[in-house]
């Protein structure tokens, strides 16, 4: 390996470097797709499942060779979840769900969690985690209530026209509620799980992308649909390698990566950092995202939507107590500066 960075060092930063780089550009990749094709949900979902299951079955398994250390049917019931979410997830950008709206509203993993561990777990938080999700909660409301009101007014169409439209946003925004509910829920069945058999986070992530890929079947039809618009998308060279393929399988293909690196990115962090560090560098990237698709791809957003957005970051940190520990943790690091 060579002489490097002292464990411990290189690691998070090169995890850190993965999330930011991969999620943020993925963001791109799915906006750029998405802006084309509102309904290409399915085939970018069945695109990244089966590129991670392959990588998985590869690597992680040995072809199939090692044997699971948490049994299959508990992967089952988890499968059943996530593919349930990834597909519900990625449906919404067909429901006049904008991608801001989109962003922010999965921010609102925090809420779901606690609720659910209340009710399931019978937990009890402190005030201070309360009032952060009475922050989020607000936040997302704002956003909500301000892309309502867009939704509402950008159509120029008949009165009937634009109740059909402001009511497939409403089912989006149902969908998008459903899969934070469920996303929290997978979450709580994981930890769970977790604890009686250990933490398998690369075999967790084999399995929950191999298994659901016969369910894609019952999405054929519009994955073949999606795919063969996509190869009458026009020609695209692409840069370094001289390739030329339709612009929206380059699109397709760069969505993928970029996720595979994301997943890896965050992936490393778990192993690596705090539980922590992991939320607060998930909730950077998520800003930075949402600050970006919407200077680059012009998306509408009022005052409203940046104090929503505030409020939900602000209730993030707080819930995450990082006020707390960069306390300790800068003064830990003036000492350091002058032993040197």
């Amino acid at each position: 390996m060579g002489v490097g960075p002292p464990p411990g060092t290189m690691c998070p930063a090169l995890a850190v470097g993965l999330v930011f780089s991969g999620c943020c550009s993925n963001v791109v990749f799915l906006e750029l797709l998405a802006r084309e094709f509102p309904g290409c949900g399915n085939i970018v979902t069945f695109a990244q499942f089966l590129f991670i299951a392959v990588e998985g079955f590869i690597f992680e398994t040995n072809f199939g060779r090692k044997r699971p250390a948490i049994p299959i049917r508990y992967y089952l019931i988890m499968v059943a979840m996530f593919f349930t979410v990834s597909v519900v997830n990625n449906y919404a950008l067909n429901l006049n769900i904008a991608m801001p709206l989109h962003m922010i509203f999965r921010s609102g993993s925090l809420i779901a969690s606690m609720v659910l561990g209340i009710i399931i777990l019978k937990k009890r938080y402190s005030v201070s985690k309360y009032t952060s999700i009475a922050l989020v909660s607000v936040g997302i409301f704002i956003c909500t209530l301000m892309s309502a009101k867009q939704v509402a007014s950008k159509s120029s169409l008949s009165e009937e026209d634009g109740l059909h439209v402001f009511m497939w946003w409403l089912l989006g925004i149902a969908a998008l509620t459903f899969a934070l509910l469920m996303s929290a829920r997978m979450g709580i069945f994981q930890e769970t799980i977790y604890k009686q058999f250990g933490k398998h986070s690369k075999e967790a992530l084999f399995y929950n992308h191999a298994l659901p890929l016969p369910g894609f079947l019952l999405l054929a039809p519009n994955i073949y649909a999606h795919a063969v618009l996509f190869s009458q998308s026009e020609p695209f060279q692409v840069p370094g390698i001289g390739l030329t393929l339709p612009i929206m399988w380059f699109y397709l293909v760069m969505n993928v990566i970029t996720q595979y690196v994301c997943i890896r990115g965050v992936f490393i962090l778990t192993t690596e950092c705090t539980s922590l560090t992991v939320t607060l560098v998930v909730t950077l990237r998520k800003f930075v995202s949402l600050i970006f698709s919407i200077l680059y791809f012009k998306n509408p957003f009022t005052a409203w939507h940046w104090l929503g957005t505030l409020f939900v970051f602000v209730g993030t940190l707080m819930y995450t107590e990082v006020w707390n520990s960069l306390g300790p943790l800068l003064a830990r690091h003036r000492k350091e500066a002058k032993k040197e």
